[in-house]
């Protein structure tokens, strides 16, 4: 109960930091454009050894990042409640995002336009920073778990756990997500979120083989808040997806990294003509259970339930840049 009450406690630091109550609820609608810059590394387990990753499984680099990196861009909508729509291009493919209010999708050069399981989420870039309410409802019910320094920043932490019911929902015959845990980092010196985590545990079990297990852990630093007509918003940071893969047999065991830096170029609040038109799903769009059964062969990529087929190992450095970029570019829940 303790731990409930400071937790709450702090949420209403955050949003009196943020710029108040008052001015949140001013907002009814946002745009945003910005820049992403993306380096991606890929590890599979065998011989010739060079680093260790992931629990202590021996790994070697299957591609080393790029100096340059992958540029890209973005412009996001959002409207209260539950509306929001994502443009994301790197390496000159794009992906779609949104939610109407009653379903989310998305859509990506390799699949189908597909709906989510589930409720709509609030979409994770959202929450890094750009939308303090929805930051704020999200941790409402956390607990605060104590106390720690983030790159000598002093924080609280707060975690939440998602319900059993919830993970069921999301779930499907096919693809069970076992566990999903956030964490939000607020600083003691300000009052505004620092950095985000969320960890999420997913079992794929495919047909006439063991159960294939994918582990995606985000972190997110939020940084270089600016306000923007009295509400402060998050202009820049960092971000770094660790998707590991483990079950079958342990040459299969694949460690993937994505690290992208994000800055916001363009923000503005309370758009006039931005009607529910803007957030209307795709004409082709699917629900995730008519999806067949994808095979967890060794070539084959899961990311949280979207189903990413690799088409070629040896060109995992692009392969990697854009096709893990669609975990961030998913309501906030599917990652």
């Amino acid at each position: 109960m303790q731990e409930s009450s400071m937790a709450k406690y702090i949420v209403q630091q955050y949003i009196a930091a943020a710029g108040g109550e008052k001015a949140l609820n001013k907002l009814d609608s946002m745009y945003a454009v910005g820049k992403v810059k993306m380096v991606a590394t890929e590890f599979t387990s065998g011989d010739g050894v060079t680093m260790t990753c992931g629990g202590g499984k021996a790994m070697k680099p299957k591609s080393i990042k790029n100096g340059g990196g992958e540029m890209g861009g973005f412009v996001l909508w959002q409207k209260r409640p539950d509306l929001w729509s994502l443009e994301l291009v790197v390496s000159g493919y794009k992906i779609s995002a949104g939610s109407d209010g009653k379903v989310a999708w998305r859509q990506t050069p390799w699949h189908h336009s597909h709906a989510s399981r589930g409720p709509p989420r609030p979409l994770r870039r959202s929450l890094q920073g750009l939308d303090p309410k929805s930051t704020a409802n999200l941790f409402t019910n956390s607990i605060c778990i104590g106390e720690k320094a983030v790159n000598g920043e002093d924080c609280f932490v707060l975690k939440l756990e998602a319900e059993v019911s919830a993970l069921k929902v999301r779930s499907s015959n096919n693809v069970e997500i076992m566990k999903h845990t956030i964490w939000g980092y607020f600083s003691q010196r300000t009052g505004l979120l620092y950095q985000l985590k969320d960890s999420h545990l997913i079992r794929i079990r495919s047909q006439g083989s063991d159960s294939v297990f994918w582990e995606t852990t985000m972190e997110s630093l939020v940084q270089d808040y600016r306000t923007i007509d009295g509400v402060n918003i998050a202009h820049g940071g960092q971000t770094t997806v660790s998707l590991f893969r483990f079950g079958e047999d342990s040459e299969s065991h694949s460690h993937t990294k994505m690290e992208e830096t994000w800055t916001i170029e363009e923000v503005d609040f309370n758009i006039k003509g931005l009607s529910m038109d803007c957030f209307l799903p795709p004409s082709d769009l699917k629900k995730e259970e008519e999806q067949p059964l994808v095979h967890a062969k060794s070539g084959d990529k899961f990311t949280g339930i979207t189903r990413l087929a690799s088409k070629s190992r040896g060109n995992s450095t692009r392969f990697g840049v854009h096709k893990i970029v669609a975990v961030d570019s998913d309501g906030f829940g599917d990652l």
